[in-house]
């Protein structure tokens, strides 16, 4: 749902999906080919979220701020599964894993990956090409050619999720049963471990 807050309605490119079951209220500007999954919630109440071309948050994410405070996800920027992102700043084309918490005046850099369930510390400072781990969150090396390939790619699915989504998702009843021709999904994106011996 889409939701006007003391006047301000959020700006949605066309070519962008936000689920039908996530929440954008108030300032948020969305730029193209976004993603925005079930359950998440982009709150423009007290200050302004940007989210630039190609930005996915996925399901059950939280994208809010203090008052008077104003974030960017730049381009590209890849939110996972349950992640909390409190007044921060995302860099260009960087990865947050699943359930992790981004505080407030941090600043992730560009193509930096913060491991599942990391924990960033308000005002942490991350330069570009970091992978970050842990509660506290720490850099523990940089981000290989390799990594950023990967991680590179899985976006891209992102991407042009938004179109197929615009394109085949309806609301149906269930089947009863599953139907004896019923297609196998092909396998299109490794983990980053099988990705890495190819």
């Amino acid at each position: 749902m889409i939701y006007s807050f003391q006047g301000y309605i959020p700006v949605v490119h066309e070519s962008s999906f936000v689920h039908p079951l996530a929440a954008v209220t108030g300032n948020v500007i969305i730029g193209k080919n976004c993603y925005i999954g079930p359950a998440a919630a982009i709150r423009g109440d007290w200050g302004q979220i940007i989210l630039e071309d190609g930005v996915n948050v996925q399901e059950n994410c939280t994208v809010h701020m203090f008052p008077g405070k104003s974030i960017t996800l730049k381009e590209s920027a890849h939110v996972g599964h349950g992640a909390i992102i409190h007044g921060a700043n995302l860099g260009r084309n960087c990865l947050i894993g699943m359930n992790s918490v981004i505080m407030d005046d941090a600043e992730i850099g560009d193509e930096s990956i913060v491991g599942a369930m990391a924990f960033v510390k308000a005002e942490t400072i991350i330069p570009q090409r970091s992978l970050v781990v842990g509660n506290p969150a720490k850099v523990v090396k940089q981000v290989s050619d390799e990594m950023i390939a990967w991680k590179t790619k899985g976006t891209k699915l992102y991407q042009q999720l938004p179109k197929d989504c615009q394109e085949t998702l309806k609301e149906v009843e269930p089947l009863r049963e599953v139907p004896k021709d019923r297609i196998v999904q092909e396998n299109t994106y490794a983990t980053l471990r099988d990705f890495m011996k190819k």
